[in-house]
């Protein structure tokens, strides 16, 4: 292996998942959201020597953004699949589904810009002033788009599937 490359290894092996993860929110696709979260990763080894002593994790994040952001403005199709990513299987199976669909179903409401700065501060806990630096906005611009889309999933929550008891999840029995 080239030096550096170790470091670089064990950088890819904590993040990928995590950067896969907010790919599949920011896309709503899983195999656009794999192949962006690959693709960033690639991005980040090309830019290693530069940034492995600053904070490789915020350029990952800074490269997926822009990625997927680009993927938005171009023409493209879509086809909607039925399946979701695979990830180990929760207590009650059918209650995430339906939680990660609405998730996902709510994410599609918002604009492609809000929907960035909702994963990028709530998923990754970004600060408003590392979301306005990554994607290049006000500070002002951030909270405004981060307000606007806040309220937008409030007004989806009423729509949130009910939470099941544990007699109807099969508890118990």
């Amino acid at each position: 292996m080239a030096r550096g490359d170790e470091d670089f290894v064990a950088f890819a092996t904590a993040s990928s998942a995590r950067l896969q993860r907010a790919a599949y929110l920011l896309t709503g696709d899983p195999h656009q959201a794999e192949e962006a979260a690959q693709t960033a990763l690639v991005r980040v080894y090309a830019a290693w020597g530069r940034v492995r002593h600053k904070d490789p994790y915020a350029y990952a994040r800074t490269v997926l953004a822009n990625l997927v952001t680009d993927q938005w403005r171009r023409p493209m199709r879509e086809y909607a699949i039925e399946t979701m990513p695979e990830q180990p299987a929760p207590h009650d199976v059918a209650d995430a589904v339906s939680k990660r669909r609405w998730l996902i179903d709510a994410l599609r409401t918002l604009s492609p810009r809000e929907r960035t700065v909702i994963v990028l501060r709530h998923f990754f806990d970004a600060s408003e002033a590392d979301v306005a630096r990554e994607l290049n906005l006000s500070a002002g611009t951030v909270k405004s788009l981060n307000s606007r889309a806040l309220a937008k999933l409030r007004i989806t929550v009423g729509l949130m599937p009910p939470l099941r008891t544990e007699t109807e999840a099969g508890v118990g029995r």
